[in-house]
């Protein structure tokens, strides 16, 4: 049975500069039980077709044209006041950014209690029952505490699990999630795409799925449509667009998914126009290297190819001239691939030895209650890490939510006062400072937030957001080399320079990113923090984003700290891994010694809860369970209670030990403790 309908959607907006046309033209269907993945590069209408099966588009939005037939009723049509009884309760949304979706003035409770209150007729008592529960199966760890925190309290995968909990609270017929995992870690994304499933099977529920993780669309749709421009350039099912995928975009999205190996990405040339300026041809013609003289004037209409029609697989289609029965155009070889970007040389370091070196930091928080504010605890975010990081190289740092990969950033950069231990940076040990020496060492230590849009200030411009390192630390340059340096800074991330004129919320999420990233690199620091810097991108732009690093770093001996739970982009970039659990290193190493022969049972787990591609997992997650709390860690070793092979060895001589003491670090490689290259901390033999 059809569960949603929609037929010709067009969701356009007035701007001084002409009608943008965010959606342009989209027809396609969800059936009961079933996943339709949408997917595309930023800026191509993905989040607004959501938005607008939602009913929450506002002035200067409109819809010229277009339905969206839900259960029959057109949802256009409808009176706000009937369309806001089906929002939040057979209609639910997961939004991108759980920060600005999140009301920051009410606790996580009172949001989730909300709609089980107004569509559901609970008490507040039996909400209070219910959202916890709800939170305790999409594995948050102490529902309790998370119920009474505030959002700014959370770290930015536990905020996105609470949205997603609101979202499931009444148990919506469809559900729309424009990037449900993307600030979640794999075993916990692991988690969600399990449960989400489980619910389909249980309620028959429809799922319009948005996210730029081809690797989680392998995983869970059933059919998928491939958006450019506002308009969709290729649908079918999950085998047929990516076993094999039609349209020139999206095989240039699939090619540019990093697979490990080291070397450049592809990439797609140029950008997405802006939804002002598309053409009234092929909107993808100007990147495309198939494009000939009839693609730069006529619009291509949705066709079969011949094998498809062959194989009675109509439903597989692509607006391509390339698959006109009537006059198809002559595929060509591939266009030469663009000149690498080219940018202003940073400063380079000139320190002989590691560039930073870190000595058993730690970043204990007091847990204070009563009126006295008597300390009764500490939470152990950050419990005793040491490791050094040479110029020109990649420290990838793993693990789930909560086990202190932030908090050991913010650390590293003095931004937490209760950080102790040794950091010595080009020298410098950073955390005895003076506060007056600190500026100098700033611009060379860069960070690159995980929230673009919590970290850009809202009433600023993009030219202001940018070069306001420029403004502290560069107080001589003339507004002709200000605004030059800026223009380059947001050219190097794909940005034209008229981004600069423009506010953040102008912007998609993948492109505040990449704002985010122009604003650390424009200072050409020696040293960059990068926490979560790509999981807001689609897939092409994270290429020209990884590329770019890499070439930064290759050509100027940039070190980076890279805070991830993308283990295909570790096995592109890093050189280097180190493997967090609840504060503590449990295993690091080269990066493909690691990847190659993993030991410690969390790191196996971990590689094991990444999407794939070549892999779709139907069972259970590999790893069930949440990360303890740091203020009440579990004795001996942290992952015992979740380690798969302590449950299948428990009679092992070895298993005790486990329960009651840390392990020290040993050599993976065999061998004594000293020059270890690949450590690991577990007991298992």
């Amino acid at each position: 049975m059809t569960l949603l309908r929609v037929e010709n959607l067009h969701t356009h907006f007035a701007t001084p500069r002409g009608a943008a046309r965010g959606v342009d033209g989209v027809s396609f269907r969800v059936e009961e039980g079933e996943t339709l993945a949408i997917v595309g590069e930023s800026g191509c209408g993905k989040s607004v077709t959501a938005l607008s099966l939602m009913g929450l588009i506002r002035q200067p939005g409109y819809h010229p044209q277009g339905q969206v037939w839900f259960q029959g009723q057109d949802l256009l049509a409808m009176s706000e006041d009937d369309r806001r009884r089906l929002r939040g309760n057979q209609i639910s949304m997961i939004f991108q950014e759980p920060m600005t979706a999140l009301n920051p003035v009410f606790t996580i409770g009172q949001q989730l209690a909300e709609p089980l209150r107004l569509h559901r007729g609970m008490d507040a008592f039996t909400a209070r029952l219910q959202g916890q529960e709800i939170l305790g199966h999409l594995g948050m760890p102490d529902p309790e505490r998370v119920w009474k925190a505030y959002p700014h309290q959370l770290s930015g995968g536990m905020r996105q699990r609470a949205m997603i909990a609101m979202a499931f609270a009444c148990r919506p017929r469809l559900l729309i999630a424009d990037e449900p995992t993307t600030a979640l870690d794999v075993t916990v994304q692991a988690q969600i795409l399990h449960l989400i499933r489980t619910l389909q099977q249980e309620t028959g529920m429809g799922l319009v799925l948005i996210t730029h993780d081809l690797g989680v669309v392998n995983q869970m749709a059933d059919r998928v449509m491939v958006m450019y421009s506002g308009k969709g350039v290729e649908e079918g099912s999950r085998e047929q667009v990516l076993g094999q995928p039609m349209h020139p975009y999206t095989r240039g999205l699939l090619a540019s998914i990093p697979r490990g190996g080291g070397g450049p990405l592809n990439m797609i040339p140029g950008r997405v126009a802006p939804a002002t300026e598309f053409p009234d041809s092929c909107r993808f013609a100007p990147r495309c290297s198939q494009a000939g003289e009839r693609c730069a004037q006529t619009e291509p209409g949705l066709f079969t190819s011949a094998e498809a029609s062959r194989a009675a697989a109509a439903d597989h289609r692509a607006a391509c001239f390339l698959y006109d029965p009537v006059q198809p155009l002559a595929p060509r070889e591939d266009a030469p691939a663009a000149p690498p970007v080219q940018v202003p040389d940073p400063f380079r370091s000139s320190q002989a030895g590691p560039l930073l070196v870190v000595e058993n930091l730690t970043a204990h928080f007091p847990i204070r209650k009563g009126f006295l504010r008597k300390e009764t605890g500490r939470v152990r975010a950050v419990d005793g890490v040491s490791f050094s990081l040479e110029a020109g190289r990649t420290l990838a740092l793993v693990g789930e939510s909560g086990c202190g990969k932030t908090t050991l950033a913010l650390s590293l950069l003095r931004l937490t006062p209760e950080a102790r231990g040794r950091v010595v940076f080009q020298g410098s040990a950073v955390l005895d400072l003076p506060e007056s020496h600190l500026r100098p060492l700033r611009r060379s230590m860069q960070v690159i937030f995980q929230d673009p849009y919590a970290a850009l200030n809202p009433r600023f411009m993009i030219g202001e957001i940018v070069g306001e390192g420029l403004r502290t630390h560069e107080p001589g340059l003339t507004p002709a080399q200000f605004q030059q340096r800026v223009e380059e800074a947001l050219a190097e991330v794909g940005l034209p320079p008229q981004a600069a004129q423009r506010y953040p919320h102008e912007f998609s999420g993948g492109q505040r990113q990449r704002v985010a990233i122009a604003r650390a690199l424009v200072l050409r620091p020696s040293f960059l923090v990068l926490d979560e810097p790509s999981s807001a991108l689609d897939v092409s732009v994270q290429a020209q984003i990884l590329n770019l690093l890499k070439d930064l770093q290759e050509r100027h001996r940039l070190a980076y700290l890279f805070i991830t739970h993308d283990l295909g982009v570790v096995r592109h970039l890093a050189h280097d891994v180190a493997v967090m659990y609840l504060g503590r290193v449990v295993e690091h190493g080269p990066a493909e010694r690691v990847f190659a022969s993993p030991v410690h049972p969390y790191t196996q787990s971990l590689l094991a809860a990444q999407p794939s591609l070549t892999l779709r997992r139907e069972g259970p997650p590999p790893l069930m369970g949440d990360v303890p709390s740091p203020s009440d860690p579990p004795p001996g070793c942290p992952f015992h209670p979740r380690c798969a092979l302590l449950a299948a060895q428990a009679q092992a001589p070895w298993a005790p030990r486990c329960r009651g003491e840390y392990p020290p670090e040993r050599n993976a490689a065999g061998g004594g403790p000293a020059n270890i290259t690949h450590g690991v901390r577990c007991w298992g033999e």
